[in-house]
This record gives structure tokens, C-alpha cells and sequence, in this order.
């Protein structure tokens, strides 16, 4: 039996726990929140330090992507840092293979034609494999970072411009709390507040990390399609409830509901036997193509 734990600086209200099998090996797979306090997951990271296979962190980014480029935040540096002897990942490894095959998968297997189609990606720096994938595919993307994370009423629509303007601002951004652009702990349990509406009304398909996008998501959001990441039953039933007519997640479902994607890479380095910093795309490709793991449709 493997053992994987996901470190959340998310609500301990999301807590879930399965055991699922993978290519012949039994994985005891689980999440626990800290409700927002980053000394308490340091804490954690150290007590679970040799006494697991891996170590997810969940709610918070190591490392963010804009381009070639990559830029660290200094509190999942510190995170990652607690950990002497168990691998320890925020999922930004696999975000480049598992979600790029997301949105093939939409094109390919939904049917679904990208063409053209007005996007809303809420955050593009913690999922850029996603967002280029649809750039890529030719959806007119919409990168929603600057309002959603720093409230700047700054649209940008061009890839290009995305990172320049991320080379701009994401320096200084990094040494911030993560909390300060982020809803982490009770936060992530506060009814939504609606702000910058037109964004998600002019979008057909709404992409990108689920608390980013549940922050200032309107009441009604009809007939959109939702590409994200992890989801709760209660959240599937609150954007049934807001008019959505499907949800895809990224990640599979695991007894019920959808683990992050740090939780799904924890899973992989696990298998590999490997450290995070030797493991390459190749790696995560192969066993992806071994695992046959689909995200999870579900029609609202």
C-alpha cells in the first residue's frame, strides 16, 4: 500500500480520502486542509516527512509559468523546503501534460469545437499548458489573472501580451503572501461575490482553477461549459443550480469526487520511485498513457 497526502492550505471542510488502484499497486490517497494557516501545513510537511510515498500541496503554487519562463513564490518555496526525504509536489509538473490532453480531449472525444469559441481562462500563470492548449486550439481566450487575482481591470486577450505583462508584475507579486491574491481556508467556504460579471456573461466555456473562478462568479452562468480542476459534490450542485450545462475536470474522479492535480502528480512520483527534479514530461506522458486516466464529464 502506497501512501499520498495532499497538504492543503484549503478548507479542512473539502477533506477527502480514497483508495483506489493503479497499475497493481493499492494507493491510500488523501487531502487535509489547514484552513488558510501556512505554519500549520509547514508543519504538517514535516510530520509526514519519511513516513509517506509523496506529498501533494494543494491551495498553493510553487511555481507559476508564463511563456519559458518560471517564477517561484516564496511561500510554497518554503513548503517545499520542509520536506528533507519525501518527494513533495504542487502539481505544476503534470499541469503541462494532464491539461493540454484536457482540452484534446474536449476537441477530440466531446466534439467539442474550440474554434473561435470565447473562453474565459481565470488564471492562465498556474495552468499556462491549459491556456495554450486552447490558444493553440483556436479559441479567442480571455486571461482573467490580473482582474481575478490582483483586482485589476486589466483584459487581455493575446498571448504574447500575457507574458509581458507577467514578466512585469510577477517578480514583485511572488514575495506577497500567497493569501494576498488567493482564497485560501474559510475563504474558499464564502458565498461567492460577484464582481466583473460581463467577463463570465461573454464566455461560452469557463476555464481555469475552481476557487479563482467561484471568487466573484455570478448567480447565473446558463448553458456555459466549466473546465477546472477540483470540485466538491456540493460545488457540482451549485453550478447545476447557477445554469451550467457541463463540468469537466481535469483530474478523474476518486471515490466520488475529483482530488487536485497536485494529488494526481503525488500519485504518479509515487510509481516512478523518482525525485520531483528528475522526473521529466516524458515520464508523466508515459505513465498517463499506461494509467488511461480521462477527466470526469458531467452534464449538468
Amino acid at each position: 500500500m502506497k501512501t499520498v497526502v495532499s497538504v492543503s492550505l484549503g478548507s479542512s471542510t473539502r477533506d477527502h480520502r480514497a483508495r483506489v488502484a493503479l497499475l497493481g499497486e493499492e494507493f491510500d490517497v488523501s487531502r487535509t486542509g489547514v484552513d488558510g494557516k501556512l505554519d500549520a501545513a509547514i508543519a504538517k510537511v514535516r510530520e509526514l516527512d519519511g513516513k509517506v510515498d509523496a506529498i501533494g500541496l494543494g491551495g498553493i503554487d510553487v511555481y507559476l509559468y508564463a511563456g519559458t519562463k518560471r517564477y517561484a513564490l516564496r511561500d510554497g518555496l518554503r513548503l517545499l523546503e520542509a520536506a528533507k526525504t519525501t518527494p513533495v509536489v504542487d502539481g505544476s509538473g503534470l499541469k503541462n501534460t494532464l491539461e493540454r490532453e484536457a482540452v484534446r480531449f474536449m476537441r477530440e472525444e466531446l466534439g467539442i469545437d474550440l474554434r473561435s469559441k470565447k473562453v474565459l481562462m481565470v488564471s492562465a500563470l498556474d495552468r499556462f499548458g491549459m491556456a495554450q492548449a486552447l490558444v493553440d486550439a483556436g479559441a479567442n481566450v480571455l486571461f482573467g489573472d490580473f482582474i481575478f487575482a490582483l483586482d485589476l481591470d486589466k483584459p487581455v486577450r493575446d498571448l504574447a501580451t500575457f507574458e509581458e505583462m507577467a514578466e512585469k508584475y510577477l517578480p514583485d507579486a511572488c514575495k506577497l503572501p500567497f493569501q494576498f491574491f488567493y482564497p485560501t481556508g474559510k475563504k474558499q467556504e464564502q458565498p461567492p461575490e460577484p464582481k466583473y460579471p460581463q467577463y463570465y456573461e461573454e464566455a461560452e466555456i469557463i476555464a481555469g482553477d475552481f476557487h479563482f473562478m467561484r471568487r466573484f462568479m455570478p448567480a447565473r452562468l446558463d448553458r456555459k461549459v466549466v473546465l477546472t480542476n477540483t470540485v466538491t459534490g456540493s460545488d457540482v450542485e451549485d453550478l447545476r443550480m447557477r445554469g451550467v450545462a457541463t463540468l469537466i475536470t481535469t483530474t478523474p474522479d476518486f471515490a466520488g469526487r475529483s482530488f487536485g492535480t497536485n494529488v494526481v502528480e503525488a500519485v504518479l512520483v509515487a510509481l516512478l520511485g523518482k525525485k520531483w527534479d528528475e522526473i521529466s514530461a516524458d515520464d508523466y506522458e508515459r505513465l498517463l498513457h499506461e494509467l488511461q486516466l480521462r477527466p470526469r464529464v458531467v452534464k449538468l
